[in-house]
């Protein structure tokens, strides 16, 4: 239906092609990258940096939200620097990251790792704080004391709200993929982005927009996977 309607909109001249391509322009795009073996090529290369970067931002921001959950003197001194931090721009980073590493890989890599980093910490370090305190109460009467506690008792209660941090900390790595791409990127979707930009193909910016959003879902639904294994005990109504 929305294919449908979409056509139309453009058929109808309510926008031209050069400003909302037709599906089928669309798809011929899609065909061109291919017989030029880049389609594969561009998703692959945005996938694996996404890849790292997540992985990255993912094991600081868990190692950093333990410590801080953890120790209250933790989040009185590291949590505020984070929490201002956090409002900082992805684009105001583009030019320290430049001048730190230069032009190459890192500091795109740097970037999508910023982007994972905040959710994940942030979700990690409020349900350490929501952690029922009956829980705790129970645990301590059973005898589990300070790392014993926070091992078998803490951080399992935690892992719904640390999965739901790793899924939107995944979707903003995607988000700033195309800010980490506009750093001297010559494959990618967001190079893709930009180049159908430049040459005023707006059927390639449809197409690199379209691709994002479908290859950004499948990591999702990936993880979604791994969060439902994970969490079968949990009893919810989802």
């Amino acid at each position: 239906a929305l294919l449908g309607i979409w056509q139309l909109v453009v058929e109808m001249g309510i926008y031209s092609r050069g400003q909302l391509p037709a599906p089928i322009d669309v798809w011929r795009a899609g065909v061109q990258l291919w017989d030029a073996d880049l389609f594969w090529l561009n998703i692959r290369v945005s996938f694996e940096r996404v890849l790292r970067g997540f992985g990255y931002g993912a094991f600081i921001a868990i190692v950093l939200g333990l410590i801080v959950g953890l120790w209250s003197i933790a989040r009185k001194i590291i949590d505020p620097a984070l929490q201002a931090a956090r409002t900082i721009p992805s684009l105001a980073w583009v030019p320290l990251f430049i001048l730190w590493m230069g032009i190459g890989e890192q500091p795109k890599i740097m970037l999508i790792a910023l982007g994972a980093f905040f959710p994940i910490y942030t979700n990690l370090v409020s349900g350490i704080e929501h952690v029922d305190r009956k829980l705790i109460e129970a645990a301590k009467a059973y005898g589990y004391k300070r790392h014993s506690l926070a091992w078998h008792v803490i951080l399992p209660a935690t892992l719904p709200s640390l999965m739901t941090g790793m899924r939107l900390g995944l979707a903003q790595a995607w988000l700033f993929l195309v800010a980490a791409e506009l750093i001297g990127a010559s494959r990618g979707l967001g190079f893709l982005l930009m180049d159908g930009q430049n040459s005023g193909r707006a059927d390639v910016i449809v197409l690199s927009i379209i691709l994002l959003a479908v290859v950004g879902k499948l990591c999702d639904f990936g993880l979604a996977l791994v969060q439902g294994r994970l969490l079968r005990w949990a009893d919810t109504a989802g």
